[in-house]
């Protein structure tokens, strides 16, 4: 397998040196028959004989002594880069950049290729530096700008991100509104947690300024009126999820009920759920409603409304929230029995996740406003907003 793969690679480099000089020729003289030079039969004798990194390095000389074949050079750093071999494409791309004949749009090229070698190899800040200068060139503006966010959001670096982000969306057109309201948002929670109010404020308008319908903003411009006491301007923005996206209600539910409590009104909370309950039956809201009721009324009078919900929109954690409360009105063998369902469906519950991405699938635990697997943003969702016929 190993002579397999090798021989592959060595008839891949073949092609590009022929394709090369092919082009060449065709441009400068009539065409005529192609010999392969005689290092290609000394590296496919290595070859043949396992020597992989001797027909290797037969090949890297091969090109340095074929230099003019810009083609050649580009299309085997990219396979070394394919290979896992970064050193061998660093190599060949520098070479490339250091000749002071080559034309600018192989020289673009050849930096592009370079920049994806050092991200490759980790090297984020020589990446940066490439990918910074051809996003000054026409040419490559857009792919760089695009790979200097992927670059600064790894890096965490979200006012180069929220700068990068809005040329991008001048050059390539492209909608990044969603996106620089979350970098917004980024910055926001830095502030937010040095406790500097003021500064988080102005980055959360410009976030809902941006994009609206961004309920993370929503969401942190909420907790930053709760730290400051003020609990009526935080209850004001959470009520406004529902008309940004009733898929995150669920994320709203405990913030808001804290400040119904923190204003003693709890007259106000229950009526505000009910009335909820009634146009998104969910069950983040249902157990709100039922804490309550079993705080003023009782386990029973609680798991009888708790029952009526899950006959109306049977789910698996409206049943287990059930069985929690319906326990301690039992005893004997059916507490037992009780007992025996509500560990059965805890396990089953411990394995299905409470958030899924709905671009890529991925799923977890815990909310990702950037989803880790394909990096979009607000594609993570609760799952309960999308189970079809599951609240």
């Amino acid at each position: 397998m190993k002579i397999l793969g090798a021989l592959f690679f060595l008839s891949s480099i073949a092609g590009s040196w022929y394709a090369g000089t092919r082009m060449r020729t065709q441009d400068e003289e009539p065409p005529q028959k192609t010999k392969l030079p005689r290092d290609y039969l000394i590296g496919l004798n290595f070859l043949l004989n396992d020597e992989t990194d001797k027909a290797v390095d037969i090949f890297i000389k091969m090109l340095e002594v074929d230099s003019d074949t810009v083609e050649t050079h580009l299309a085997v750093g990219k396979l070394f880069r394919r290979r896992g071999e970064v050193d061998r494409a660093l190599r060949i791309h520098q070479n490339l950049i250091a000749r002071p004949q080559l034309e600018s749009v192989y020289r673009e090229q050849a930096m592009y290729e370079l920049g994806q070698d050092y991200l490759s190899a980790g090297m984020l800040d020589r990446a940066e530096r490439i990918f910074s200068e051809l996003s000054n060139e026409k040419n490559y503006a857009p792919q760089a700008l695009s790979t200097l966010l992927e670059i600064y959001e790894q890096e965490k670096s979200w006012q180069k991100a929220l700068d990068t982000a809005v040329k991008y969306q001048t050059v390539s057109k492209k909608n990044m509104y969603t996106t620089i309201a979350h970098y917004y948002c980024e910055l926001a929670e830095q502030h937010f947690n040095k406790n500097e109010l003021h500064q988080a404020e102005n980055l959360l308008e410009n976030a809902l300024a941006v994009d609206k319908l961004c309920v993370r903003a929503s969401i942190l411009f909420a907790k930053v009126h709760m730290r400051a006491g003020n609990y009526e301007l935080a209850l004001k923005r959470l009520k406004k999820i529902r008309d940004q996206n009733t898929s995150y209600l669920s994320e709203s539910v405990d913030l808001i009920a804290s400040c119904y409590e923190q204003l003693k009104q709890e007259d106000e909370l229950i009526a505000y759920f009910k009335n909820l309950m009634g146009e998104y039956p969910r069950v983040p809201v249902v157990l709100i409603l039922a804490e309550r009721i079993r705080k003023w009324k009782g386990d029973k009078v609680a798991a009888n409304f708790v029952a009526d919900y899950v006959r109306r929109y049977p789910s698996l954690r409206g049943l287990h929230l059930f069985v929690n409360l319906y326990m301690s009105s039992v005893e004997g063998r059916a507490k037992e029995d009780m007992q025996i369902l509500q560990n059965l469906m805890k396990k089953v519950l411990a394995n299905k996740p409470d958030y899924q991405c709905t671009s890529c699938g991925f799923s977890g635990r815990t909310l990702h406003w950037q989803c880790p697997g394909c990096k979009e943003w607000s594609s993570i969702r609760p799952m309960h907003s999308l189970e079809e016929g599951v609240v």
